[in-house]
C-alpha cells in the first residue's frame, strides 16, 4: 500500500495515532502504577521498622533471640539489623547469613540527625530498598543506634517490566487493529471514486460530455460528488449542444448572403454591371459585414471578464437620445459597474428593435431609473409588442419576430450576453425591453470606493 494514496495515508495515520494514544497512556499507567508500588514498598518497610523499634524499646532481650527479626514484608522476606550508637551490629535477621547490609553511611547520618531516609541499593548485584530509622534512647543494647530494614525490588522491577511490555504490545496490537479497519473501511468508501476516476476517464478519452457517472445511491460526500459532476455534465453537454446550434445558425444564416452574392457576381460576370446588380452587391456585402460584427459581439460578450469602470446610465441613455430625435427619455442619476462602449451597443439595439417593431412613426420611450438595488435600463415603444411565448425566446440567438428575415437575429443575443456579464439580466414585457443591472451606491464628491456609502468625515 502506498503512501502516496489516500488510503495509505489515512492507514499511517491511523496507525502512528493509536500508536501514539496507547503508548500515552501506558506512560500515564506507568507512572501511577510504579508510584503505587514504590510507596507501598516504602510503607511495608516503615512500618516493619516501626514493629522494630517498638521491640527494642519494650523487650530490648528478645532482639538478640534468634528468629526474633524474621517476618515476611508483602509477601516476601525482608532482612533487619538492629545497630547501637556507635553503628556496631545489635541483632540481625537469620536470613542475611554472613551478609551486612550495606547502610553504614546511611546509619551514620541517621543516628547523628536523628531523620529517617529511604536509600536504592544493592545487596550482592540484587536490587533492594533500604530503610533505616533511629532508635529511641531508651533502654537495650540498640538504644540511641537505628534499625535498618531491607527489601528486594526485583519482583517489583520485573512488574514494571511486564507492565512495559504489556502497554508496547497493546500498542502494536491496537495499531494493527485501526489500522486494518481503517483500511477495510476506506477501501469500501473510496472503490465508489474509482469507478468515478474510471468513468471519468472514459468521458475524457470520448470527449463525449453525454456520458454519466455512475451514481452510487447513498445520500453521502462521494454520492454528492457523482449527482454534482453528473450535473456539471449535462451544462457541458448543454452548452455544446447550443455551440453546435450556434454554429449551425450562423453557416445558415451566412449561406442566404453568400448565396445572393455569389449569384450577382455571376450575373455581373456574364452580362456586365447595372445599377440593380450593383445596389445589390452592395447590400449582400453590407449584411454580410452586419452579421460578422454581430457575431463577433456576441462572441466577446460571453468571453470578456466582469467590467470595473463605473459607468452613469443617465448620461448614457442623453447621449443615445441626442443622436436619435425619435427618442424620448426618462432618466435620474444612476451608476452601475460596467463596459460603457458594451452597454451603449445594447442600449442602440433595444433602440433600434424597437423602431423596427413599433408602431411606424411612434415615439421610443427610454428610462435609467433605481429601483433599491437595481439599475433599470429600459426602452418601450408604441407597437403590441410580443406574447409571453415570443417574449421568452426574444433573446436566443438568430430569433426573429414573426420570423420575417428582418435583421440578424443577434440583436437581442448581445442585449442579454451583456447584461449577464455585468451580472444581470435582460427581459421582455410587451413593448418594453429591459435591463437590470446592480446598481452602485451613492459615493462621495471626495473620492469614495464605488459600492461603499459615502464617508461622514468633516460632516457638520
Amino acid at each position: 500500500m502506498s503512501l502516496r494514496t489516500i488510503r495509505g495515508r489515512s492507514v499511517a495515520a491511523a496507525a502512528i495515532a493509536i500508536l501514539l494514544a496507547v503508548v500515552m497512556l501506558g506512560i500515564g499507567v506507568d507512572l501511577v502504577v510504579g508510584r503505587h508500588l514504590h510507596r507501598s514498598l516504602d510503607d511495608s518497610l516503615r512500618r516493619r521498622a516501626v514493629a522494630v523499634a517498638q521491640l527494642s524499646a519494650s523487650a530490648p532481650a528478645l532482639l538478640t533471640r534468634p528468629g526474633a527479626l524474621e517476618a515476611p514484608l508483602g509477601g516476601a522476606d525482608a532482612s533487619v539489623e538492629v545497630l547501637d550508637r556507635h553503628g556496631r551490629l545489635v541483632a540481625r535477621s537469620l536470613g542475611l547469613g554472613g551478609r551486612v547490609l550495606p547502610a553504614a553511611p546511611l546509619v551514620r547520618r541517621v543516628i547523628a540527625t536523628g531523620r529517617p531516609a529511604f536509600v536504592d541499593s544493592s545487596d550482592g548485584g540484587d536490587p533492594i530498598r533500604l530503610y533505616v530509622a533511629p532508635l529511641a534512647d531508651v533502654r537495650g543494647a540498640g538504644a540511641g543506634g537505628a534499625v535498618a530494614v531491607a527489601a528486594s525490588t526485583a519482583d517489583l522491577t520485573e512488574t514494571i517490566h511486564a507492565l512495559h511490555a504489556g502497554v508496547i504490545l497493546s500498542a502494536l496490537a491496537a495499531a494493527l487493529a485501526g489500522a486494518v479497519a481503517v483500511a477495510l473501511l476506506l477501501g469500501r468508501a473510496l472503490r465508489p471514486l474509482g469507478r468515478l476516476a474510471e468513468a471519468a476517464g472514459e468521458v475524457e478519452r470520448t470527449g463525449d460530455p453525454g456520458r454519466r457517472l455512475p451514481e452510487t445511491g447513498v445520500d453521502d460526500e462521494v454520492g454528492r460528488l457523482a449527482t454534482t459532476l453528473n450535473a456539471m455534465l449535462g451544462s457541458l453537454e448543454r452548452s455544446r449542444d447550443a455551440e453546435r446550434r450556434f454554429v449551425a445558425d450562423a453557416s445558415h444564416e451566412l449561406r442566404t448572403p453568400l448565396t445572393a452574392l455569389r449569384g450577382n457576381v455571376e450575373f455581373l460576370a456574364r452580362h456586365g454591371s447595372t445599377p440593380t446588380v450593383v445596389a445589390d452587391l452592395q447590400h449582400d456585402a453590407d449584411r454580410l459585414a452586419r452579421l460578422a460584427d454581430d457575431l463577433i459581439a456576441v462572441s466577446r460578450e460571453e468571453a470578456a471578464g466582469p467590467p470595473t469602470a463605473a459607468v452613469e446610465l443617465d448620461e448614457l441613455v442623453r447621449t443615445v437620445a441626442a443622436r436619435d430625435p425619435g427618442v424620448l427619455t426618462e432618466v435620474e442619476p444612476v451608476r452601475v459597474l460596467g463596459d460603457r462602449a458594451a452597454l451603449e451597443r445594447a442600449l442602440l439595439n433595444l433602440v433600434q428593435n424597437a423602431h423596427l417593431h413599433g408602431a411606424p412613426g411612434g415615439a421610443v420611450t427610454v428610462v435609467a431609473a433605481r429601483r433599491g438595488d437595481l439599475a433599470v435600463l429600459s426602452v418601450c415603444d408604441e407597437g403590441t409588442g410580443l406574447d409571453p411565448a415570443d417574449a421568452e425566446r426574444a433573446f436566443e440567438r438568430f430569433w426573429r419576430a414573426g420570423h420575417d428575415g428582418t435583421g440578424s437575429g443577434l440583436g437581442l443575443a448581445i442585449v442579454r450576453a451583456t447584461a449577464e456579464r455585468h451580472g444581470g439580466r435582460a427581459y421582455a414585457d410587451g413593448p418594453r425591453f429591459t435591463i437590470e443591472l446592480p446598481a452602485l451606491r451613492e459615493i462621495s464628491d471626495s473620492g469614495g470606493t464605488p459600492g461603499r456609502e459615502p464617508s461622514e468625515e468633516g460632516s457638520p
